[in-house]
């Protein structure tokens, strides 16, 4: 078992969890639970992978992969702010619609090969023993722009006007609105943010770093951990970005146990299709359920700090939130 490996494996699937959980941030920041995350990664991994076949051109693909999700995510926004419909049932619908639409689009692309994002070196830091070989050597372009994004997008939520209102519409809308603050807009926004960051989400995996098309398998469940992995960051990018990294490592720990090893005292590898590698390919999924039953409780999230508005909706003119 090679501890850099596992590292620097980690480090480029963690940044999928990273742009997915973010994503979901800004939504739920602005009162927005959106648990469609899978359906508009998957969405977003079809569309970029047949836009780069189609164009031979891997950036075009990440962003129409990024416009795919968006524009999904915008009907989840129609559903829940207009309509004020519940925001739980609005979001298992999105994935189902996204999962939907990506299986019957991305019918025959499997097996294509289209260009992916360029796997680069970083000067001078790749050459730094160990450290350099993890953080800076042969990662996609995508892990890199990950390194630096969840700082800035902290520092956008707490240090930013901007961020202020984000915060101000999640936590207490009625007051926001009463400072001239759209609520509406703000809401729409961020829950369109929320969905570009899902499809770039979904393109880093079909794009960069597992290339291909493999129908469902594709995303393989990574929204619902982005969803999680939200409640035990608390709702910050920079946990969320920690939190991302850790589970990319845990994966790729996990496919190392299942290869030929002595593990445990025992002899016999551990395959994905034997019930210790079964069972530990449900680790990461058994955890993000645990999250999400916890974090539905009122008292729970009051207690780790959820945004009080999160999942009501608001009618202007109402008492309260």
């Amino acid at each position: 078992m090679n501890i850099e490996i596992i590292l620097h494996a980690g480090l480029a699937t963690g940044t999928i969890l990273l742009f997915a959980a973010i994503g979901e941030v800004f939504a739920e920041r602005s009162g927005i639970l959106n648990l469609g995350v899978e359906g508009m990664m998957l969405l977003g991994a079809m569309a970029g992978f047949s836009t780069s076949l189609a164009t031979n051109n891997a950036w075009l693909g990440l962003l129409v992969a990024m416009l795919a999700g968006g524009i999904l995510s915008l009907a989840h926004a129609l559903v829940t702010i207009n309509f004020q419909a519940d925001q739980v049932v609005s979001g298992l619908s999105l994935t189902f619609l996204g999962t939907g639409l990506a299986l019957v689009l991305g019918e025959g692309l499997t097996g294509q090969h289209p260009p992916t994002i360029p796997i680069v070196d970083i000067p001078l830091l790749s050459s730094i023993p160990f450290i350099g070989s993890v953080f800076f050597s042969e990662h996609s372009i995508l892990v890199y722009v990950g390194y630096i994004f969840a700082p800035l997008t902290a520092f956008y939520i707490n240090k930013t006007r901007p961020g202020m209102h984000l915060r101000a519409v999640g936590e207490k809308p009625s007051a926001a609105d009463t400072l001239g603050i759209s609520v509406y807009g703000v809401r729409y926004f961020y829950t369109f943010v929320g969905g570009l960051l899902a499809g770039l989400a979904g393109a880093t995996i079909s794009l960069s770093v597992s290339p291909g098309w493999y129908s469902t398998q594709t995303t393989s469940g990574q929204g619902w951990i982005a969803v999680g992995l939200v409640i035990f960051a608390q709702w910050n990018p920079m946990r969320a970005a920690f939190g991302g990294y850790l589970f990319g490592m845990l994966r790729r720990f996990i496919l190392d146990l299942q290869g030929p090893a002595l593990i445990f005292g025992m002899t016999n590898p551990l395959y994905v299709n034997s019930n210790y590698g079964f069972f530990l390919q449900m680790m990461p999924f058994i955890l993000t359920i645990i999250a999400l039953v916890w974090g539905s409780r009122a008292a729970s999230r009051k207690r780790i700090g959820a945004p009080a508005a999160l999942g009501v909706p608001y009618i202007r003119g109402e008492r309260g939130l």
